[in-house]
């Protein structure tokens, strides 16, 4: 594959994968529905040495084709990742999503159990209490005027139209993701991420429509690979209990907390998250 990227052809639609590295594959899926790949790119750098990472932009996402909305599902997304494999000739591999990339690889692994050989859960995967939880962390969110602003945010996403109104409402957002919202560590993220392909029509879809179809905690059990839980203990989003739920309900799982992080354990604690994975796909594998 062409590293700087290129398009796949999966069935109805094409998803934009960029290769990094050698060895064993992980098809790494990123966060919130309508950004690409760069969230995770430049972090995972340290283990191209040892894993050939495909770092995807999902369905309608990024630089993927748009098909209709009517396909922008939790389950065709998860769905993808397994034609995304077969078009790769992939017999074996991991999946590693972050956030609403946990999600879609949550979803996989519950939906076509035993075809990725590890999945890792980047921000635990919570119920359809999910948005209860948001908006119950947002009224205790200090200072005020980031818990105004992250509010004002998310009404906007239900609106957007532009790539620069998008980019504009993640910035706003990002102090809500971090365990210190005044992290000096956010201005780095927003620099490496500057080059982000958003799609705002996917933001504006699941804004109006809600995220849907995350209630899988009763099929937990029947998944056969090993996963590993990765969550911030400061997670206003995907919180630790909700992490902790997920593991406790895998048979085949392990769990670690980021005593230090929010939601963007990869970017507030990137040495030991790289250390945490490698370790897990070289047991695992």
């Amino acid at each position: 594959m062409n590293p700087a990227g290129e398009l796949v052809r999966i069935d109805d639609t094409s998803l934009f994968v960029v290769e990094r590295g050698t060895g064993y594959p992980v098809i790494v899926l990123h966060g919130g529905p309508g950004l690409d790949h760069h969230e995770f790119a430049d972090y995972l750098d340290p283990l191209t040495d040892e894993f050939r990472l495909l770092l995807v932009d999902q369905r309608a996402n990024g630089r993927s084709e748009r098909p209709p909305g009517s396909t922008w599902t939790l389950e065709r997304m998860a769905q993808d990742v397994i034609m995304l494999a077969r078009a790769l000739g992939l017999d074996r591999y991991a999946v590693l999503g972050h956030s609403y990339g946990a999600f879609v690889a949550l979803q996989n692994a519950v939906d076509y159990p035993g075809m990725a050989a590890q999945t890792i859960l980047s921000s635990g995967v919570p119920s359809m209490k999910y948005l209860e939880v948001v908006e119950r962390n947002l009224a205790t969110f200090e200072p005020v005027e980031l818990r105004e602003q992250v509010a004002e945010s998310w009404a906007r996403e239900a609106t957007i139209q532009t790539q620069e109104e998008f980019a504009e409402v993640m910035a706003d957002q990002l102090p809500f993701h971090f365990a210190d919202p005044l992290d000096p560590r956010i201005a780095d993220y927003e620099e490496r991420t500057k080059d982000t392909v958003y799609s705002p029509e996917m933001l504006r879809t699941f804004s109006a429509n809600g995220y849907g179809g995350i209630e899988v905690e009763n099929r937990l059990g029947d998944i056969p690979s090993p996963v590993l839980v990765l969550g911030g203990r400061h997670d206003r989003t995907c919180t630790a209990e909700a992490s902790e739920a997920i593991a406790n309900g895998v048979p085949n799982a392990e769990l670690r907390i980021f005593e230090q992080s929010g939601h963007m354990t990869f970017v507030e604690e990137p040495e030991l998250y790289v250390e945490i994975v490698r370790s897990f796909l070289t047991r695992t594998v």
